[in-house]
């Protein structure tokens, strides 16, 4: 046996350590001394998911616009030393669904006494990759007063007899080892001179040389200036201009404007982007959002106006304040927050303005504010038009978060402990929620109380007096006469009737914000009291593209209550394939606590084709099974294990999930008591 099994996120110093004794729980480690074949925990920190190709439907928001202004989030998801590699078993978590408006995210955090270049996760990276979004780690040299050491500038920066810059070539291979997109480098340790800072630009071009092969970006906060000191300037000038773009060319591919930046300074520095030939949309002009969230005062029109060009693009700092500002954080009041700052008070992109608010008990915290164009906060899906990666056949969604309280399986609970794991997130629609109709609408949420699969679903609820039409994924997929749209559904006790029918857009708007014209192709009755499943045949539309699908719910009529829960969504191509089993299942390490639990580590070979995903379950003396956990890799950490009853030897099972959740044979280990 072995102890300390549970993995967690790589974190490390330039090259040097601090002088001391690190924190308990905290382990000093040096960049220079990482080597992929060195790393214990590298099977559980790789992502697997590749970044999905996106493309940009017609927007619901009339002033969204596709071809400027674009989003990057810094996020801490969590504390530098100590953050689970592979989720963990709590539903408190930023599980972020709103990556159809970003562009870039950043894995936030270290500190002086614990660590200042970090990786992500591999969940996190995961799920963005499955929607298209970029991830970057963290190169953070603090200012002093926060305990930064001019030394680990100068470990970053250093070169060999060579004239190479090692850490550069480091900092490329454990991006590419873990596989996400890149690093944000922010220097913000005073002290140097020109010549350092000279150093440092050399070094930024090495890092993107390092990178080039594999599509890395390099990010630059606005901190360190040409002179070597630390010197916020606000926007891109003559004193930082050398980190983004010399003569010799490209320095950085964005650049992350301070937070003091004016509408002069954004103006001069759109107009200094376009001058040196670069997209003035590459420029990220920060917004510190953690503090106050949607209440932070912004001066929009200087950033996004909304006449006229946009400026340059978002930077959020600390988006995950949606959950931290919370007393009830559990998921559904998360998300209902999470929502409002994404989507605006009307939470519906296509009505931003026309929509009444729908109060504190929708979404906890401050009084909300005006959901008109030009006043309070100016949500992402106002700005900027939203991205899909919905482009092929086959194609699932269970609208699963991520997190939840349970895990369901064919709509029965499998597992009853709360859990997070963003790797096992769903492609959810990005525009949420567009609701039309000529009554009162309805509330649309993810809701946590009950799921098909994994730990949540979509709940319909009101008292609409006329049909009622939920707008889902957009999405670009080739229909075909064998082509089949599956919706797995439940009327809800207490609800009257709801008669189902699927919208297909074969065809976009003629402007943004202009309706989906969709296609009804039938309608189904929606089972009260028990899931059902309802197919939809699309032949009479073969030879067209697929632009988006809906919902119509049809109520009792004269109105009443109306409540109805939409489990999973599913397109394929005339068969449900389901996929190969993985390769031998297992066990590498286990180690025995002190309150007679046992913790395993497992792995197991990728099984041959297509894989969404990885299931795990135990076995268990009465032949049932209890899920453990999931992931997009192939080595799990299984945590508390307890001997069920008398059994010999406890019995794990790994099956190999397809796009369509279909779960192929299963292999098969034990491990004796």
């Amino acid at each position: 046996p072995a102890a300390g099994l549970a993995p967690y996120a790589s974190y490390w110093f330039p090259d040097t350590l601090p002088a001391g004794r690190p924190a308990p729980g905290v382990v000093w480690r040096s960049l220079m001394s990482w080597t992929p074949e060195g790393d214990p925990d590298l099977a559980f920190r790789a992502a697997s998911v590749p970044l999905a190709p996106r493309f940009t439907p017609v927007p619901p928001h009339p002033a969204a616009r596709a071809d400027q202004a674009r989003i990057s989030a810094l996020v801490s998801f969590g504390p530098t030393a100590g953050y689970p590699a592979q989720g963990s078993a709590t539903a408190d978590h930023y599980a972020l669904t709103h990556w159809a408006y970003l562009d870039e995210l950043v894995f936030w955090g270290g500190s002086a006494g614990e660590g200042l270049v970090l990786a992500p996760d591999a969940p996190l990276v995961d799920a963005a990759h499955r929607n298209g979004v970029r991830v970057l780690g963290t190169v953070f040299l603090p200012p002093v007063a926060y305990g930064g050491d001019l030394r680990w500038t100068r470990d970053l920066v250093q070169q060999d007899a060579d004239g190479r810059f090692p850490v550069a070539e480091k900092l490329a291979g454990v991006a590419r080892a873990y596989g996400f997109d890149g690093w944000f480098v922010n220097a913000e340790t005073d002290g140097g001179d020109s010549a350092l800072a000279a150093r440092a630009r050399a070094f930024l071009r090495a890092l993107r040389t390092a990178g080039a092969a594999h599509d890395l970006r390099v990010t630059w906060y606005d901190a360190l200036s040409v002179t070597g000191r630390v010197d916020w300037q606000g926007g891109l000038n003559d004193l930082n201009q050398e980190f983004y773009e010399d003569r010799s060319g490209r320095v950085s591919d964005r650049f992350f404007v301070d937070f003091r930046w004016t509408a002069d300074t954004l103006a001069q520095s759109a107009a200094r982007a376009d001058r040196i030939g670069r997209d003035r949309y590459e420029l990220w002009a920060g917004v510190d959002v953690e503090a106050r969230g949607w209440d932070t005062p912004v001066p929009w029109e200087a950033l996004v106006p909304t006449s006229g060009r946009h400026v340059v693009s978002v930077g959020l700092y600390r988006p995950e304040w949606t959950r931290n500002h919370l007393t009830d954080r559990s998921p559904g009041a998360f998300h209902a927050a999470d929502d409002r700052f994404w989507t605006g008070a009307s939470l519906d992109p296509a009505h931003p303005a026309s929509a009444p608010d729908p109060g504190p008990a929708a979404h906890p915290g401050p009084a909300p504010d005006s959901a008109g164009p030009t006043a309070g906060w100016r949500a992402p899906a106002t700005v900027v038009a939203d991205r899909s990666t919905v482009a092929a056949l086959p194609f699932a969604c269970a609208f699963n978060t991520g997190h939840g309280l349970r895990w369901y399986d064919a709509g029965r609970v499998a597992s009853d402990r709360p859990w997070n794991h963003l790797g096992l997130q769903d492609r959810l629609p990005g525009r949420r929620w567009v609701v039309d109709t000529t009554g009162p609408r309805p509330a649309v949420t993810l809701d946590f109380a009950d799921a098909w699969r994994g730990g949540s679903s979509l709940l319909v609820r009101g008292a609409p007096t006329a049909a009622v039409t939920v707008g889902l994924h957009a999405t670009r997929l080739p229909l075909s006469r064998s082509t089949v749209v599956e919706l797995v559904h439940r009327t809800e006790p207490g609800s009257g009737p709801v008669a189902v029918e699927l919208g297909v857009a074969t065809r976009e708007p003629a402007a943004p914000g202009e309706p989906v014209p969709y296609t009804w192709v039938a309608s189904s009755r929606s089972a009260r009291g028990g899931w059902r499943t309802s197919r939809f045949r699309l032949a009479g539309l073969a030879g067209r593209t697929g632009y988006g699908f809906a919902v119509r719910l049809v109520g009792p009529a004269g109105g009443g209550p109306l409540s109805w829960r939409l489990g999973a969504l599913a397109a394929y191509d005339g068969r449900r394939d389901r996929p190969a089993a993985p390769g031998q299942l297992t066990v590498d390490a286990w180690a025995s606590g002190g309150d007679g639990t046992t913790e395993l580590r497992l792995s197991w070979r990728r099984a041959p084709g297509p894989v969404r995903h990885y299931e795990l379950h135990r076995v268990l003396g009465d032949g049932g099974r209890r899920f453990l956990g999931g992931t997009c890799g192939t080595a799990f950490h299984v945590p508390g294990l307890l001997r069920d009853g008398r059994e010999r030897a406890a019995t794990f099972e790994v099956r190999a999930v397809g796009e369509l959740y279909t779960a192929g044979p299963a292999a098969r280990v034990h491990h004796p008591w």
